[in-house]
């Protein structure tokens, strides 16, 4: 069964830092580009951030650059998003998906990660910045 497996959220302070990981089972997250998304409540899902599968690639979306840093490490299966500087608008249960196209290219339509180019999802972390 092909499972990704999001953890890491929790209650944080603004400014504080917090990892997510993002675990798959069943298949090699090697073949694939993998996004992190979030959605916050009464808001549509966003994509925050991409990584390319051979050369690392790296897409951030303005709301999140210089804040947070993906990675990945195709030994431990895993893709982690280092978050820092957490703001109250970061409020949000964040996800990860499998892109559905080719490994190297990050799917950006109009500068933005669109839902629908990618494919298996987990279910989500949740992430709340609050003093």
């Amino acid at each position: 069964q092909l499972q990704l497996v999001e953890s890491g959220g929790d209650l944080v302070q603004p400014g504080g830092s917090l990892r997510l990981s993002c675990a798959a089972s069943g298949f090699s997250l090697d073949y694939f580009v993998i996004g992190w998304f979030r959605q916050a409540p009464g808001k549509e899902r966003a994509g925050i951030s991409c990584i390319s599968s051979s050369d690392g690639r790296t897409y951030y979306s303005d709301s999140v650059k210089g804040r947070f840093t993906i990675s990945r490490d195709n030994a431990k299966n895993t893709v982690y998003l280092q978050m820092n500087r957490l703001k109250p608008e970061d409020t949000a249960v964040y996800y990860c998906a499998t892109g559905r196209g080719p490994a190297t290219t990050i799917p950006t339509s109009g500068g933005t990660l669109r839902s629908a180019d990618f494919g298996t999802w987990g279910r989500g972390t949740q992430v709340t910045v609050s003093s």
